[in-house]
């Protein structure tokens, strides 16, 4: 296995739950985008994600 340097392993340690374990936040847990974040970040909003809840936006060209 390579060795990682030091800002990789810090950016590790960012995901690393209490067990060792690597976890993201909870919007992020199913998402299949590369873009996942840490369960210690605050999320506000993800352009990627869309809750069901939310009301689909219909583009004015469509109508």
């Amino acid at each position: 296995m390579p060795r990682m340097s030091k800002k990789l392993k810090k950016e590790l340690a960012f995901f690393l739950n209490d067990r060792g374990r690597r976890s993201y936040n909870e919007v992020c847990r199913k998402c299949q985008h590369e873009c996942k974040q840490s369960f210690r970040a605050v999320m506000i909003d993800c352009p990627r994600y869309l809750s069901k809840r939310a009301k689909r936006r219909i583009p004015p060209n469509e109508l």
